[in-house]
């Protein structure tokens, strides 16, 4: 009998183990349901603009009164992602996203039902602001900084792509069921696509690598296999001490970055940055275009192919936020978001022009570009703490759209136009691509976080 030949043993073995290195790494499903989590929940980014018009024509309610109700979502939706992002450290990701969409469907749900100026406020303001303010961009940052070593940049702009994808799939639908059979059904639709995403995450949306055994996309194979499963709650876990409360762990963060010159010249970029998308485009395009003549379908068909191009500028700013100096990235963004809002109202008119469409093709790809490079910003100054900082940076981005929102319906009402708002806000971008340009990225370890940062793009 021939004894076994230990070298084919070994070599034999070695083969065994080669197909498991070349299986799909998981966080690249958890990237996916991430993404279409995201579809889920930006059905209500559509919304407003589209149904402004007609919950005015039944109610009668003005353009201030349902702006109003929008900034109370905005200023929810900021406030809330320091807060959520704290939370998906200490219960989970998983428990946090399937809450956040039930609220977003609950939300919708109920808006069929309204009948007082004040019930929209609680639906669309409130109920809809705590659940968007749960997920979004904060959410995108913690997928990608909790899964990933990596390709962070890329992800984070795949992930921030699923939002203008949803906007992509609702839009079109919330604008023809808005004219019939009316806007409730277009209300009852969002809450589906928002509920309909909760099974998926409970099943396959897992809350780090150590879940299932493996280390983060791309780590290095020496390193333990939780080093960076959850960053800043083991680097809590590190130094002996028990996960402090969601509430005063984001609090905390606020305290350290507050002091870092670089956290306020983010928050003053994405303030603009916000006010500029979510505020007035996102929110007044529509009924914008509506004053010109322009049939509301049309105009919500023209923010559509906003969302088209924004995922290509989205994922391309992400690839290039890996490659380059992401304060440059920014400061061309705003420049030259502020170029075309500076033209857009004489592009505006009741028929759609060549002009109009480049419009909507260059603002597109600049929609939400500025995250990857941001959220690249907040990780390599501040470290451990990026995730939680990026939230609060993302709350000054949507307490600038709440402003932006309530001042441009303002501003209609007492001119009869959008005019100056859309001046004004072209100025302000001028504006934060100054602040972006003088980013400083050098913040000594001392002030930015408690472990090394990973380095981005330089």
């Amino acid at each position: 009998m021939t004894a076994p030949n230990p070298t084919k043993l070994s070599a034999g073995k070695s083969a065994g183990k080669t197909p498991r290195k070349r299986r799909l790494h998981p966080a690249w499903m958890v990237a996916a349901v991430a993404f279409l989590a995201l579809v889920g929940a930006a059905g209500f980014r559509a919304a407003p603009g589209v149904l402004m018009v007609p919950l005015q024509q039944e109610f009668g309610w003005s353009t201030t009164v349902l702006s109003l109700a929008v900034s109370i979502n905005l200023v929810l939706f900021g406030l809330t992602a320091p807060f959520a992002a704290a939370l998906m450290e200490r219960f989970g990701i998983r428990t946090v996203t399937s809450i956040a969409l039930c609220l977003i469907g609950l939300g919708s749900a109920l808006t069929v039902f309204v009948n007082q100026s004040w019930e929209i406020l609680l639906t669309w303001g409130v109920l809809i602001g705590l659940g968007t303010g749960s997920m979004a961009l904060v959410f995108a940052a913690t997928i990608a900084n909790t899964w990933f070593s990596k390709n962070r940049g890329l992800v984070i702009g795949i992930l921030t792509a699923g939002s203008a994808a949803g906007q992509l799939v609702f839009l079109p639908f919330i604008a023809v069921l808005a004219q019939s059979p009316g806007w409730r059904g277009a209300s009852l639709l969002i809450a589906a696509g928002a509920l309909a995403v909760v099974p998926l995450v409970l099943r396959w949306l897992k809350n780090s690598p150590a879940d299932v055994g493996v280390q983060p996309y791309g780590a290095e194979e020496e390193q333990p296999t939780t080093a960076e499963a959850a960053p800043v709650a083991d680097a809590t876990q590190a130094e002996g001490a028990k996960t402090p409360n969601a509430a005063v762990r984001a609090l905390q963060v606020l305290k350290r970055a507050s002091k870092v010159r670089t956290f306020w010249a983010l928050v003053a970029g994405f303030a603009i940055c916000g006010a500029t998308t979510n505020g007035l485009i996102g929110t007044h395009f529509i009924p914008s275009a509506h004053d010109h003549g322009m049939p509301e379908t049309t105009a919500a068909g023209l923010l559509a192919v906003v969302g088209i191009f924004d995922i290509v500028g989205t994922i391309a700013s992400g690839w290039l936020t890996d490659r380059f100096n992401p304060k440059v990235l920014l400061a061309v963004y705003y420049q030259f978001r502020g170029v075309g809002l500076l033209v857009l109202p004489v592009l505006l008119g009741s028929t759609v022009q060549p002009s109009m469409i480049l419009f909507v093709v260059v603002y597109g790809l600049d929609w939400v570009a500025t995250v990857p490079p941001t959220a690249a910003i907040c990780r390599k100054v501040f470290g451990a703490d990026g995730s939680v900082v990026f939230g609060w940076v993302f709350a000054a981005h949507q307490l600038g759209a709440a402003a932006a929102a309530l001042l441009a319906g303002y501003i209609r009402d007492a001119t009869g136009h959008y005019t100056y708002a859309w001046i004004g806000a072209a100025a302000m971008c001028t504006v934060a691509a100054v602040i972006s340009a003088t980013i400083r990225q050098d913040t000594k370890k001392k002030d930015a976080g408690k472990k090394e940062p990973v380095p981005v793009g330089a």
